[in-house]
């Protein structure tokens, strides 16, 4: 368990997806231990998330039922999700021509989405006490919290992704030639004369005396980091584009997907049940919590 929480650390600090490290157009990382990780980390914010109904419901039963079931969801949103959007995702990466192998794919969006469900967990122990502290009244700043927190881990999860698929198509072009060194005229073959024989060159006597040697500044490289972009390369305009409408897609898929898996708060004026019924939509949800909140 420990040597995936170390896995863990070395994406977020950018260590596993340096240069040197995608030599093989993958990301070395434990793809089956991450994903434990991933959905640990998701259970974390979730059980945070239904810390809301734990303070504001009356029935036991209920309080517990909707803990559970947001601990349970978180996971599986993101799971669902990158299932419904892993073949466009697969199909956009061959027309730009990264060319990662289907396994190379998996392994990269285990990554990206430890990213994300870390950036959840890091900041679920703020929802929990924004969660406690509230009221039944305080339910629509409550819903509007939390998506802002899925947008703001969803932006850091898409930066690393793409930043990601573009040092792997650096990594793909392999290391630039070196330049040979310049070499001088050629010497003619044949004997020379014994080097004992030749004059030495005469010493001119110098009228300076020896300065002190300058000690040498070594300039320190700093190591990118996960979300950096290598210095000297830039995406091209196609590249963007292509990835760009994948981002769209992932977006509006991740935020459906979590309204097909409502309720995640829980409203305290409403029995728990484990799913709503389908109505309206995602977008025109949110709008309407904006509009009764303010």
């Amino acid at each position: 368990m420990w040597k995936w929480v170390k896995a863990l650390d070395r994406v977020l600090r950018g260590e596993a997806t340096r240069l040197p490290e995608l030599s093989e157009e993958t990301i070395q990382i434990p793809a089956v231990g991450l994903s434990a990780v991933v959905v640990g980390l998701g259970m974390v914010y979730g059980a945070c998330m239904g810390c809301f109904a734990l303070v504001n419901r009356q029935e036991l039963a209920d309080r517990f039922g909707q803990l559970l079931a947001s601990t349970v969801k978180v996971p599986a949103l993101f799971i669902l999700t990158l299932l419904v959007t892993f073949p466009s995702l697969y199909v956009f990466n061959a027309l730009v021509g990264t060319r990662l192998t289907l396994r190379a794919m998996l392994r990269l969006l285990v990554a990206s989405l430890a990213v994300n469900l870390a950036v959840l967990a890091s900041l679920g122990p703020i929802v929990a006490f924004f969660s406690i502290s509230a009221t039944k009244a305080g339910y629509g700043f409550m819903v509007l919290l939390n998506v802002l927190v899925f947008a703001l881990s969803g932006a850091l999860f898409l930066t690393f992704l793409l930043q990601t698929l573009h040092r792997l198509s650096i990594a793909r072009r392999g290391p630039a030639p070196s330049l040979s060194p310049v070499t001088g005229p050629d010497v003619p073959e044949g004997p020379h004369p014994p080097s004992d024989l030749v004059p030495p060159p005469p010493s001119v006597p110098s009228p300076y005396e020896p300065r002190a040697e300058r000690p040498v500044e070594v300039e320190l490289v700093e190591e990118p980091g996960a979300l950096d972009q290598i210095e000297g390369y830039v995406l091209g305009r196609h590249v963007k584009k292509v990835f760009g409408c994948w981002v769209v897609v992932f977006g509006l898929v991740g935020a459906q997907m979590g309204w097909v898996l409502r309720p995640f708060v829980g409203s305290p004026g409403t029995p728990f049940q484990w799913f709503r019924a389908r109505e309206s939509n995602f977008f025109e949800a949110v709008l309407e919590t904006m509009r009764n909140l303010f």
